[in-house]
């Protein structure tokens, strides 16, 4: 063994007091009086709990407000009303979705999250604008953070014609993951919008990831139209079904058939677990094979004045939005922000076993359950085996 640098007198979920030794940005070891050379590096945990990186499954760095002066929200309750307010601000403030991108992703590193999988809005009016910014933050953070992009159509895609076009450019132009939204309630046409959108993933071989907030029947009728795409073109393990309100609405056994078929068929959901609406249960799809993440969905933005870039805060609020109180359980709301966002979004070499990319977390906590709920300040971020952030500052 011929570590670069080591990690010593950390904790492991577990209780364990152990070294963590890093060679080429990876976990080579991890054990008790870890031997190291003269030479190596030596970061001494104090004895902090270590957790590995955070993943945010679901964000919009374009969109977010962050640190910029309050914004007055006055818009009206419908999700249209929402979209078009949106898309008018943007373009009468100038907002910067590079600058505002950037910053927001800095306070995720400097709270631990070091993957990222950001939805960038792509319409007619700004063109691949906004895009172009992530595209930037994207490129300054490399070697701090992964960020997948997703081209997303926040105005819809058949009712704005050219929008199918223009994802097709922001595919070829950098995005990673070709984002939908709403076929039934926005785009009118559920059969038509997913025949697009799934011709434009098989077209340019990349995966889906749909914001799918219509309710009850809807929106289970919009699912099983997905499944059949899914299936027809083999895209099991690369689609997510972002929100996915109506599994909360339906009945148990309506839902649980249509959960097998989720499962059967490798579909991840996304969750942000919020107070106001239904949402999939974490343990029917848990109990159902389901791989269910979680993630904060717009951050201080012109939909919504709440959020902020600690994914241990979001771990939290999926814990008490699913009434999980036991350690054992809190620690299951952990793994939606950790484990199963990695799986889900395809973040490869992840985890705090040796080979996985150096990704992690120092925190004073006693176990990870303290740590989703008292969500101490992250005394130490480590990505790709790099101190990048102390004390919750990220470094220059």
């Amino acid at each position: 063994m011929n570590p670069s640098f080591l990690i010593s007198n950390v904790r492991l979920s577990g209780g364990a007091s152990v070294d963590v030794a890093i060679s080429a940005g990876r976990i080579e070891a991890i054990g008790a009086n870890l031997p190291r050379d003269a030479d190596v590096v030596v970061e001494d945990g104090g004895s902090a709990l270590v957790l590995p990186g955070f993943v945010e499954g679901h964000t919009h760095l374009d969109k977010t407000n962050w640190g910029l002066p309050w914004y007055r929200n006055e818009v009206g309750p419908r999700l249209v009303d929402r979209i078009e307010n949106e898309r008018s601000w943007r373009a009468s403030s100038g907002h910067d979705a590079g600058k505002q991108s950037l910053a927001l992703a800095r306070a995720f590193v400097a709270a631990g999250t070091t993957r990222i999988r950001t939805h960038v809005d792509i319409d007619t009016d700004a063109g691949l604008e906004h895009l172009e910014g992530v595209l930037e933050t994207r490129e300054t953070l490399v070697g701090v953070a992964d960020i997948q992009i997703v081209a997303f159509p926040q105005s819809g895609m058949l009712r704005r014609p050219g929008t199918d076009a223009l994802l097709g450019d922001a595919l070829k132009s950098g995005a990673d993951i070709l984002g939908a939204l709403d076929p039934a309630l926005i785009d009118q046409d559920p059969v038509k919008s997913l025949d697009t959108t799934f011709a434009i993933a098989d077209r340019y071989q990349k995966p889906v990831d749909i914001h799918l907030h219509e309710p009850g029947e809807v929106g289970a009728f919009t699912i099983k139209l997905l499944l059949d795409r899914v299936e027809a073109l083999g895209m099991q393990g690369r689609v997510v079904i972002s929100h996915a309100f109506c599994l909360g609405m339906l009945p148990d056994r309506e839902r649980d058939v249509l959960l097998a078929r989720i499962a059967q068929l490798s579909v991840a959901l996304l969750t942000t677990a919020p107070p106001s609406v239904p949402v999939p249960s974490l343990r029917a799809c848990i109990e159902g094979g389901v791989t269910l993440f979680a993630g904060n969905d717009g951050i201080r933005d012109t939909w919504t004045p709440f959020g902020s870039p600690d994914m241990l805060e979001r771990a939290m609020f999926v814990a008490m939005r699913h009434d999980l109180r036991r350690d054992v359980d809190l620690a299951l709301a952990f793994d939606c922000v950790s484990t199963l966002g990695a799986h889900a979004c395809g973040f490869a070499d992840y985890g705090l076993h040796v080979g996985a990319r150096a990704d992690l977390v120092l925190v004073d906590a006693a176990t990870v359950a303290h740590a989703v709920v008292a969500r101490p300040v992250r005394k130490l971020v480590v990505s790709n085996g790099k101190v990048v952030a102390r004390n919750g500052a990220m470094l220059a």
